[in-house]
Order: structure tokens, then C-alpha cells, then sequence
């Protein structure tokens, strides 16, 4: 006699089959990762994670690691590859991929994060936003944002300060830090980080935006004889995973994932400020020089009518030119921002 109950029951187990398998996290992963030439948190930290990931995080997925600079992928073209799928998990360089998604600009407006303090209370209080702002339109989850350090200005001609950059071509990473350098008379021009100490080198730009360990790690003091030690902002870069390999995970793996994320991100901004105080005295000569190489550039004094400027420059230039920007394609980005990072500064 046919069993009554053998369908139901069969069909019971292929559907918890189905569900299990579902829900199986991915074998492997691909992630793209900073530049190589990027510095010390790429290859100190970053690396270290994702060659280590499955004991990293408890989550037995295999990673296949790339930097962008050796991936034939624009560091532009982050959260288009994410997108997409062709990398699961990508290091963002906010700035660069800000013209796919100017929400993300608001992290590290001109001005806005003085201090690591002060940077690490903007980001957590603005993370919520650009993580929703992610999800519904690259189909990808914000993991954590991290700081490359103080950004600051290498010239090979001497300046003494913000007003000598009139006239002269600098090398810009952003709209709003573009737009910043406009108003000082300056000529901005986007170059990528791997081409700039080249772009410095034969003259293109005369001096450049960066972080004093970036900086080292890429041989700019080897085509700059000036550095003017005033930080104008701090260069956010965060981890986003596709969603559609996210949703393969339990809700345990990923709590892990987060977990493990949060952890390193918490690493890197302690390492971020370890690395610019060194950086900043490997740079011009300076002892202990710990983590960089040793270089002899002329740090200029930096101005109190210059830090009064950069400290200004929220209201006055880089909050009105991200409006335009980012409410063209996003009409609540400014309300969020002033809801958020706008009132732990008081705007």
C-alpha cells in the first residue's frame, strides 16, 4: 500500500534541503582592496584580514584578495564592480566613488573632522545614511568607515601658505576639496592616487593633496620639497559587501562578519593615527621614523588665518557645494546630513 504520508514528508526534506542550501554561506569570495601603494594600513592591516578571513570572522568563505592597483580596475569604479557582483566585497575610496554616489561625501566635507574624535563621531552618526543609501541603489551593505589620516599639501615649488597656492595646478581627489581649492585661486586637478607623484614628477600638477603616510609609501617626497602640515580633511574609504552575497550567510554568520568588521575597522583607526604622527616626521627628517622611510621635505608652519579658513570652510564653501551636489540626486542628502553630522557640529 502506497504510504499516505511519504509525499508530504519528501517533500518536506527537499524543501529544508532547498532552505539549507539557500542560506549556505559562498565557498569564496573576490575582494578588492586598497592600493598597494597606498601604505602601511593596506598592507599591515587590510591584507592580514582577508588572507586570514575565514579565522578572522568564523565564517568558512575562502577570499581571493586583489588591490585595486593590480586588478586593472579603477579605484572610480568601486561601487560599480560591487554592483555588479564582480567583486563581493570591495574598500571603497569614498572620494574617488563619490561621482557614482555623492552621498557619500558626506562623510569628510572640507573642514568637517578637525580631529580623529571629531571624525570618528561623524562617521558613526552619518553611517546609518549612507549605508541605506547604498542598499537601495548599488545593492550593497556599508560594513564600517575609516579615515586615511589628515590630508595634507606637498608642493615641489615653496608655498608658506594657502594664498601661495593661487595659480598653481593641485592635484584634487574630490568635488568638494575641488571647489575648496578653486576659491583659494588654485587650479584643481583630479588625478589618481598611483599616477600623482608621476603627475608631480613631470610637472602636470605642482602640488598635491594626500596623508603624510600615503604620501611616504608612494615616493612623493622623493618629487615635492614642501610640505604644508594643515589637515583639510580626512580621507574616508569603507568595506561593502553585495547584498546578494550577504543574504547567503546566516543571521549568526553575519553577525560574525560584522563583528570582525567592526573589529578591524576599530584597528585601522587607531593605526590611521599611529601612522600620520610617524609618517609626518619620516617625511621631513624627523626621529622615531618607525614605519615609513626617512625624507628631508621642508615642513612650513601652518598659519592660525589658515586653520581659521579650512575651519570655516564648512559653512562657508564645502556644505553649500555638497547641497548642490548630492539634493540633485538624492533630495533628502542635505537633511540627512544636517540631522546627522550637521547637528554633532551645531549647524
Amino acid at each position: 500500500m502506497r504510504n499516505p504520508f511519504a509525499l508530504p514528508v519528501a517533500a518536506t526534506v527537499l524543501a529544508s534541503i532547498v532552505a539549507t542550501s539557500a542560506m549556505a554561506a559562498p565557498a569564496s569570495v573576490r575582494v578588492l582592496g586598497q592600493p598597494v601603494g597606498s601604505g602601511a594600513i593596506q598592507n599591515d592591516l587590510e591584507q592580514p584580514f582577508f588572507e586570514n578571513f575565514a579565522e578572522r570572522t568564523g565564517v568558512n568563505t575562502q577570499v581571493r584578495y586583489s588591490p585595486v592597483d593590480t586588478s586593472g580596475v579603477s579605484d572610480a569604479e568601486g561601487l560599480r564592480v560591487l554592483r555588479n557582483n564582480l567583486f563581493g566585497i570591495v574598500s571603497l575610496r569614498l572620494s574617488q566613488i563619490s561621482g557614482d554616489e555623492p552621498t557619500l561625501l558626506g562623510f569628510d566635507l572640507v573642514g568637517q573632522n578637525p580631529t580623529y574624535e571629531v571624525a570618528r563621531q561623524n562617521v558613526d552618526a552619518y553611517l546609518p545614511v549612507a549605508d541605506a543609501r547604498l542598499q537601495e541603489r548599488f545593492n550593497s551593505k556599508l560594513l564600517g568607515v575609516w579615515p586615511a589620516g589628515p590630508q595634507v599639501i606637498f608642493c615641489e615649488p615653496e608655498i608658506n601658505g594657502l594664498d601661495d597656492l593661487r595659480g598653481k595646478r593641485v592635484r584634487v581627489y574630490d568635488n568638494i576639496l575641488g571647489n575648496f581649492m578653486s576659491g583659494l585661486g588654485a587650479a584643481p586637478v583630479p588625478l589618481s592616487f598611483p599616477e600623482t607623484q608621476q603627475g608631480i614628477a613631470r610637472g602636470l600638477v605642482d602640488c598635491g593633496v594626500t596623508g603624510p603616510s600615503s604620501a611616504n609609501a608612494a615616493g612623493w617626497p622623493e618629487v615635492t620639497s614642501y610640505v604644508y602640515p594643515l589637515p583639510v580633511q580626512m580621507a574616508m574609504n569603507g568595506y561593502a559587501i553585495n547584498l546578494n552575497v550577504w543574504n547567503q550567510y546566516t543571521e549568526e554568520e553575519q553577525a560574525q562578519l560584522e563583528a570582525a568588521f567592526n573589529e578591524l575597522v576599530d584597528e585601522i583607526w587607531a593605526y590611521s593615527e599611529e601612522l600620520f604622527e610617524d609618517a609626518s616626521r619620516c617625511n621631513t627628517g624627523g626621529e622615531p621614523c618607525v614605519n615609513g622611510r626617512a625624507y628631508s621635505l621642508t615642513s612650513m608652519e601652518v598659519t592660525e588665518k589658515d586653520l581659521q579658513t579650512v575651519n570655516e570652510a564648512v559653512e562657508a564653501t564645502s556644505l553649500p557645494n555638497f547641497i548642490e551636489l548630492c539634493d540633485r540626486t538624492n533630495p533628502s542628502c542635505s537633511e540627512d546630513w544636517k540631522a546627522t553630522v550637521g547637528a554633532n557640529l551645531g549647524l
